[in-house]
């Protein structure tokens, strides 16, 4: 089982690697990524600092092994990447990174699509969002 999760914001150093570990596969023609970052929304009055990330890392894991199988299923990939942060990502940094290659452009359109959905939806990851005062509450995913 490939590691997803990651402590902390997900780095453009990391994202770079990842495309550049992928030059050597040469019946790819096409990747498609998705970068997840924290927005600094606005809640009650309050500005977002950071979000906290947590999940029951088992149950998680777990769950995304059977969405990559699925996503294998539907798709015609070579490749395909998700990654995740835990703990505190600050406003602007990156806490999702779906990475999907194939054979042709217009399967990595869908499957990205697809499967950030079905984290988003089916994954137990949860987010307290911290704000400038210290307060705190669980975000909901829309």
């Amino acid at each position: 089982m490939k590691k997803v999760f990651l402590e902390g914001a997900i780095s453009p150093e990391f994202i770079a690697d990842s495309i550049a570990k992928h030059q050597g596969k040469h019946s790819i023609g096409a990747h498609n990524i998705f970068l997840g970052q924290v927005r600094g929304d606005e809640v009650n009055g309050k500005k977002v600092e950071s979000i906290d990330f947590t999940c029951y890392e088992e149950m998680a894991n777990e769950k995304l092994h059977e969405i990559r199988e699925a996503a294998f299923e539907k798709f015609d990939l070579t490749c395909l990447h998700i990654y995740h942060s835990l703990g505190n990502v600050k406003v602007g940094g990156i806490c999702i990174f779906v990475f999907v290659s194939a054979p042709r452009r217009k399967q990595v359109y869908e499957a990205t699509e697809w499967l950030v959905n079905q984290v988003k939806t089916e994954v137990p990851i949860f987010g307290k969002e911290i704000f400038e005062n210290e307060e705190s509450q669980w975000k909901e995913n829309s």
